[in-house]
């Protein structure tokens, strides 16, 4: 290949990642745009460009932008309340599903037992679960105890389906680290818990983050578990933002949800590049040999 087509195909390929980042991006951009205008504006359909030059927001609230949406959304409908109860119920599953899961990852990983495969075969099997069919098992009793419609019961749901999964991600991060690590630090004095605690964590650091990244997100964008399992005033934003929607029987307010999705795609970004690095070493991991 000489240079003239090696530059030829270095063109095509910024000009194709430049229409994927357009194309991936253009979505929230646009939604983030319109959460500033009316629903007349936004979802236009008459003219659509009413949505880029907001004319009825212009002429309902003298100007082209208007923060009502948020203002209905967070003050009037109180979303904030859904975003704490969302933000109590990531950190209580994130927190419960890497306890369990670095501790019984680790112990599998170093058991020569030949029942530890078909565990995790198990455990990949009920993650493989739809997570609506598994919720039903749930109904029953929580109804009979009087515990349904509360966060702990749902936290205690979302940790049982995510479990297995986590399980399954550490297992694979822990056999990449080599075993002569545990051994030198029982040389040393380390028990096996010291051991694990001292050396083997700080190692795989990176693979706990990806790891609790995923279980954050499981529990953050969880909508069919939540919505059953949480009563109206427990709802977490993703439920919440449905709400807004309204149904046949009940009004909604559409430029709400949009408002109410905007803020809670915010907090994602910010993670995601705050733990970048992070994220990339852990999901590169794999690539270290003992």
């Amino acid at each position: 290949m000489n240079k003239t087509s090696s530059n030829r195909f270095s063109i095509l390929i910024y000009l194709f990642i430049i229409i994927w980042v357009f194309l991936a991006s253009f979505p929230f951009f646009w939604t983030f745009w319109g959460s500033f205008k009316v629903e007349l504006d936004f979802f236009s359909i008459s003219n659509w460009y009413n949505a880029v030059t907001g004319k009825n927001t212009f002429d309902t609230y003298k100007s082209q932008f208007t923060g009502a949406g948020y203002e209905g959304a967070w003050v009037q409908e109180e979303f904030w309340r859904s975003f704490v109860n969302s933000a109590i119920v990531c950190f209580f599953v994130v927190l419960t599903s890497l306890t369990i899961g670095t501790l019984g990852a680790y112990a599998l990983s170093r058991s020569n037992y030949k029942y530890t495969f078909w565990l995790l075969i198990t455990a990949l099997i009920f993650r493989a679960m739809p997570p609506i069919t598994l919720v039903a098992g749930y109904l029953p009793p929580f109804f009979e105890w009087n515990i349904w419609g509360i966060l702990p019961t749902t936290i205690i749901v979302l940790v049982s389906i995510n479990q297995p999964f986590t399980l399954w991600m550490l297992h694979s991060f822990f056999q990449n680290i080599p075993k002569e690590l545990d051994e030198s630090a029982k040389v040393d004095g380390c028990s096996q818990f010291q051991a694990f605690r001292h050396v083997i964590i700080p190692v795989m650091w990176p693979g706990v983050i990806t790891t609790g990244l995923f279980s954050f997100l499981l529990a953050y964008n969880d909508f069919a578990v939540t919505a059953m399992l949480l009563s109206d005033e427990n709802r977490t934003m993703i439920p919440k933002i449905a709400a807004f929607l309204g149904t046949t029987y009940t009004e909604g307010n559409v430029m709400f949800a949009v408002a109410a999705v905007v803020s809670a795609t915010v907090p994602l970004f910010i993670l995601v590049m705050f733990f970048q690095k992070k994220i990339v070493s852990g999901l590169t991991q794999g690539a270290v040999k003992g």
